[in-house]
């Protein structure tokens, strides 16, 4: 069966489908991994997104449940050079092609995404309609034109509910924007007691569940569709060791008075290379952003630049002056890509600990105690 890609400049790729017969809008993008399609599909961070991978063969491999990022895709379509129908992998469970018709999204191969990476890359990201359809070209440009990019993909991919993954080393409350399961796994594979809250948790909420650290996830979309998350950050800023990552930070420059803006084509693959201004080494990191913190606002703020992209020296890393926290625009749990980076969440945790020695807290035990002491005199009145 054919499909097309439309974007909105009119240009029109046509090829072969594969997944579901549907019809999708969305922003189209490009990762440059050449493995890790599968964490791709999965990651969060690219819901309402139609994706292309600039790696000609995609889906040799197939699809396993071990590698996922979230419990579903959230893309809006996938456009290869060439789809694998049989993959060959004694880990694959079964292909790209059943899991796209599983969840409605459409798939599109056999187009030069040589060239599609190009325009993307010269005229910056745009919209796109990916349709298994017969309608004419003015039809399609036309439902294009019509369809506003969604601006609401925090909520539709964060958790509803508060859950935990129990431990017995600190208590970490991440912040779901849209997490991959990557973060999860790199704080429990050290012991942590996670709790996983709702994007829209209140600073109170997040206070009683008497945390050591709070983790900012990941998620999709511009950071300023989410303000009622950095009113939140304002408040728990200082208060607790925080630790950010992609849009969480993102929302915690924010939150300290810096500002943000979109990347003409942003950064997603792999292989990005990252200068830590400390030390001088530089390191290769997996990304998938679309927005960066716009180095002249954070002149005037309480932070200091820790990291920069080698590739075009936008921020990649933050670290507040006097509060412990601290934040990175790439990927420490990698998924795909590479791990150079997860001593970041021992740097967190070792930062945890260093708080709580200058902050002694009272046992919880006197605590406890003074709360159930106003309770009696209450019920006494």
């Amino acid at each position: 069966m054919q499909a097309r890609l439309l974007l909105e400049d009119g240009t029109l790729f046509t090829g072969l489908s594969f997944g579901a017969e549907a019809e999708m809008a969305g922003e189209v993008v490009f990762n440059t991994g050449i493995t890790g399609y599968q964490e791709v599909l999965s990651d969060p961070s690219y819901c309402g997104q139609i994706v292309t991978m600039t790696y000609p063969l995609i889906g040799n491999y197939g699809i396993t449940r071990d590698d996922f990022e979230a419990i579903r895709p959230y893309i809006h379509g996938f456009a290869v050079r060439r789809h694998e129908p049989v993959p060959s992998n004694w880990r694959a469970e079964y292909s790209i092609d059943r899991l796209l018709k599983e969840y409605g999204i459409p798939g599109i191969s056999d187009i030069d995404t040589r060239m599609l990476t190009r325009i993307l890359r010269h005229h910056g990201t745009m919209k796109g309609l990916l349709t298994t359809g017969s309608q004419s070209v003015e039809e399609l440009k036309e439902r294009l034109d019509a369809t506003p990019l969604m601006r609401d993909q925090v909520a539709r991919t964060s958790t509803k509910n508060v859950f935990s993954s129990p431990g017995n080393g600190e208590r970490i409350v991440l912040i779901d924007y849209g997490a991959k399961t990557g973060i999860l796994r790199e704080l429990t594979k050290r012991g942590c007691d996670v709790v996983v809250v709702p994007h829209d948790t209140t600073a109170d909420q997040i206070r009683r569940l008497n945390p050591d650290g709070i983790q900012l996830s990941n998620g999709p979309g511009d950071p300023k569709d989410v303000p009622y998350a950095v009113e939140t950050l304002k408040q728990l800023i200082g208060e607790y060791p925080i630790f950010g990552i992609c849009l969480g930070h993102q929302l915690f420059a924010l939150a300290s008075g810096a500002d943000t803006t979109s990347l003409k084509f942003g950064h997603r693959g792999g292989n990005h290379p990252v200068k830590e201004l400390e030390s001088g080494r530089c390191y290769i990191t997996s990304q998938n952003h679309g927005y960066t913190v716009l180095e002249e606002s954070v002149k005037n703020t309480n932070l200091t630049v820790t990291h920069i992209n080698n590739n075009d020296g936008t921020i990649e890393g933050l670290k507040h002056n006097t509060h412990p926290a601290f934040t990175v625009q790439y990927h420490p749990e990698a998924a795909p890509g590479p791990f150079d980076s997860s001593y970041l969440f021992d740097q967190f945790l070792e930062m945890i600990r260093e708080h709580k020695r200058n902050n002694p807290q009272r046992p919880r035990q006197a605590q406890l105690s003074e709360t159930l002491k106003g309770e009696l005199q209450y019920a006494q009145k």
